[in-house]
């Protein structure tokens, strides 16, 4: 197609997609045969282009005063001719042939071609006019390659790179949450590429593949088996497919075959609005809710009308039309001649193109048109700049018209070309960012009507890197509004983390559940968070709760069993007393020093009842008291013991020839008197440590668990050491004392009761320290009460219980001449 102009605009088109029997790929002679199959689409591109360019030179602001032609090449789908057909349009000096007929393009050379219908054909056209320095502008070419302004200094396009749409698919998966997607791409750079875009997207998203299976075109069917095959066997209800719409046909076939019909597809702009695919029976079964990435579509205004107006009649010299206007209405126009001119009747002339509905009269959606239109701007806005053009706003109601050259160079229009910024008649901003353009693209939904139809329906648009989409529009492959999910592993639930499966992607993994004192209050969480110490997790391991305080109570079996030990202790010492207060006449009693036998009984009775200040809820009173009263009670019970012993050995020594004087230093008041001393450091040594640092009620958070003890915290370890090892000093010396007078006459003093009682004393709270360290929590003050105990009744029963046995039971035992002949048979 040619249209005389003061400067021509190159096109290249795929406008036939059989190529003649005969091999034509690499050798043009002047008997070719022409190209068959003629495209709507292709055909509308090529009306788009010459719309564009006639609405220019009706434009009073854009190029005043220069018409625009054009010298429009049909490429046939093959690279060599398109770029033959390139040559022909730079050099401009010989005659080319075009299709079927030879028509002489004139001289002039054209500065700018808009073509390159694939990213392989683009590629090939720029490095062959890079040296030429011709600006190469296309429609379709996405490859993210061809943004390398090193290798294609002269390339531009207004078709967004394909990484904007990999990335669009991307947002998709990572917005809906789908974790498991397979993949089937073709294997190609389209592709390849996209999986690897699409991967570098999802990175950190908690996004995997499943899988990736590629398509070889010349393999399609094995291939696609495959992938269908693959498509079965995976858990990933979300399949994204990069590749070209016949590639996706045979795929679906495939699936048809395994009735697989419940898998959500995602489409790349290649086949989301294939009209061929979405029309095909298998198509209606597999591929139900299609959500996909497609080229913005655009209207423009007047073309709908431009294209049914058409006519051969008023376009003699356009053979291109006349030989869609054969194909279409089967009569010849009677204009020119084509090689099926003499086989079809002539035309009545009442033929329209009003009525027709295919590919090529059908503009509702201008997707690919639109984008030729925008690069015949493009180079008319680049040339109004190049040319000097005055703004007409600027000198309303002139004749303006630009200062056209005898020859525009392609390196400078390739320069001015590189800095358009305009506002198109429909008010978008177009300018070049390199070779690319802003990505814009529109989501598509494949939506079943009523009528058993799959309508193309617009739910969204991509802008850059933002999605706009309207869900509530969108109907899923489930057939309503419910979104798929597509998950390797379900997102784990609250009181749950997740674990990675080894040797498996991120999103496969098991929910591991929280340990005791950590909780994941979300859904999906990779990891439990330690709860602060004074609170717990709860059952659930989903909140922190308040921890429980936990003591030593009244109310429970071991706070009452203690207690009842405690009181029958306090009962039986009392008892003894009353026995010993009874018979305090008899030699038994006042053998043993009935003063510091009551003494003794008084403080085991303390010790008895020191023991119940350690069962309840601590406080700060109780905490100094319990401490105070245990540490002198048993003070007071030792030293009794002590000096009980001491009486005795100085008693059988005294009557020793010259000892007469030793029971002097050990009379009444020097037992009381020691019996004092002995306490009065212990209660010194309680007064200073409880002043300085006494211990306080406090939680123990140390210790695990949803309940915490409240128990008494010791400020001054060193401060209770000395309360114990004071006590233990004087055990292990009544206990040597004891030892010593061991062989004293048995029914006058107790000396080897004394030994043993201290004996089980010094095992009790030898075993204690051991214990009471390892006891958790409120078990501890159990324990502490038990050695209080079991070394009260150790002193109780060993001490007393063979005394009460010959008062009560063995009377006659009890008597001074009994007493003196035992005594005078060991001595």
């Amino acid at each position: 197609m040619f249209e005389d102009g003061d400067v021509i605009i190159g096109g290249l088109f795929n406008l036939h997609y059989m190529p003649p029997v005969k091999d034509q790929r690499f050798t043009l002679e002047p008997d070719n045969k022409p190209c068959t199959g003629l495209q709507n689409l292709p055909l509308q591109y090529i009306y788009a282009m010459v719309f564009a360019l006639e609405e220019i030179n009706h434009s009073s602001a854009l190029l005043p005063g220069v018409k625009l032609g054009h010298r429009i090449h049909d490429s046939c789908a093959l690279p060599a001719w398109e770029m033959q057909a390139a040559l022909s349009l730079v050099g401009g000096d010989a005659p080319t042939y075009v299709a079927h007929f030879v028509m002489l393009l004139g001289e002039r050379r054209v500065p700018l071609i808009i073509g390159g219908s694939s990213s392989i054909t683009a590629q090939i056209l720029s490095r062959f006019l890079g040296p030429l320095s011709v600006p190469l502008v296309s429609y379709t070419a996405s490859s993210p390659s061809l943004s390398d302004r090193r290798q294609y200094p002269n390339f531009f396009r207004t078709m967004a790179s394909d990484i904007y749409q990999a990335r669009a698919i991307a947002q998709l998966a990572i917005k809906y949450n789908w974790t498991w997607v397979g993949a089937v791409v073709a294997n190609n750079e389209y592709g390849l590429m996209a999986v690897k875009v699409f991967q570098e997207e999802i990175q950190g998203a908690g996004v995997c593949l499943s899988f990736v299976e590629t398509l070889q075109r010349e393999n399609i069917v094995s291939d696609a088996s495959r992938a269908a095959l693959a498509i079965q066997a995976s858990t990933a209800k979300v399949i994204l497919i990069f590749t070209w719409y016949t590639d996706v046909m045979e795929l679906f076939l495939q699936l048809e075959k395994l009735n697989v019909t419940d898998r959500q597809f995602l489409a790349s702009e290649a086949w989301s609005t294939s009209t061929d695919l979405r029309q095909s029976a298998f198509s209606r079964k597999v591929a139900r809710g299609v959500l996909g990435v497609a080229i913005q579509s655009s209207s423009l205004p007047g073309f709908g009308t431009f294209v049914r107006n058409l006519n051969p009649s008023l376009r003699p010299n356009d053979q291109v039309l006349k030989e869609f206007w054969e194909k279409e209405f089967g009569c010849s126009p009677g204009i020119g001649a084509t090689p099926s001119s003499s086989s079809l009747p002539p035309c009545s002339g009442t033929e329209s193109l009003r009525d027709v509905k295919n590919l090529f009269t059908d503009t509702s959606q201008l997707r690919v048109t639109y984008n030729v239109y925008l690069a015949v701007y493009a180079a008319a806005h680049a040339l109004h700049s190049l040319l000097s053009c005055p703004d007409v706003s600027s000198s309303p109601g002139q004749n303006v018209t630009c200062s056209l050259h005898t020859q525009i160079k392609p390196m400078e229009l390739m320069e001015q070309l590189s800095k358009v910024n305009f506002t198109t008649p429909q008010g978008e901003a177009f300018y070049f960012q390199g070779a690319d353009v802003t990505a814009k693209y529109d989501l598509v939904n494949w939506q079943s009507s009523p009528e058993g139809e799959v309508n193309l329906v617009l739910i969204g648009r991509v802008d850059s890197f933002d999605l706009h989409l309207n869900e509530s529009a969108i109907q899923w492959s489930t057939g309503s509004s419910q979104v798929p999910v597509s998950v390797c592993s379900e997102r784990c639930p609250p009181g749950t983390r997740m674990a990675s499966r080894k040797g498996e992607p991120i999103c496969c993994f098991d929910c591991i559940p929280c340990a005791d004192g950590q909780i994941s209050n979300t859904t999906g969480s990779t990891q439990c968070n330690h709860c602060p110490s004074e609170l717990w997790s709860n059952a659930e391991r989903t909140a922190c709760i308040p921890r429980q305080l936990d003591f030593l109570s009244f109310n429970e079996t071991l706070g009452i069993t203690l207690t009842a030990v405690a009181v029958s202790g306090v009962t039986a010492t009392t008892a003894v007393f009353v026995v010993f207060l009874y018979y305090r006449q008899t030699p038994m009693v006042r053998a043993n020093n009935s003063e510091l036998s009551f003494l003794l009984l008084l403080s085991l009775k303390l010790c008895f009842l020191c023991s119940l200040v350690f069962i309840g809820r601590p406080s700060a009173w109780s905490c100094r008291f319990q401490q105070a009263a245990f540490g002198i009670s048993f003070v007071l019970c030792v030293s009794c013991l002590q000096v009980k012993t001491i009486v005795v050995l100085a008693a059988f020594r005294s009557a020793r020839p010259g000892a007469e004087a030793l029971m002097r230093w050990f009379g009444p008041r020097q037992q009381r008197g020691s019996v004092c001393l002995f306490t009065s450091v212990q209660v010194i040594i309680c007064i200073i440590w409880l002043s300085l640092s006494p211990p306080e009620p406090r939680p123990d958070l140390k210790i695990p668990g949803l309940q915490v003890t409240l128990e008494c915290a010791m400020a001054s370890v060193v401060g209770f050491s000395l309360v114990l090892g004071y006590i233990g000093l004087l055990g292990c010396t009544s206990l040597l004392l004891a030892f010593l007078a061991r062989k004293l006459p048995d029914n006058f003093n107790e000396a080897k009761l004394i030994t043993f009682s201290m004996l089980i004393f010094c095992a009790v709270w030898v075993a204690f320290v051991p214990a009471y360290v390892s006891s958790p929590g409120k078990y501890a003050v159990a324990v502490e009460i038990f050695a209080i105990l079991a070394s009260s009744y150790g002193l109780l029963f060993c001490i007393f219980a063979p005394k009460c046995f010959i008062i009560l039971l063995r009377p006659e035992k009890n008597t001074k001449k009994h007493l003196m002949a035992s005594l005078s048979k060991n001595l």
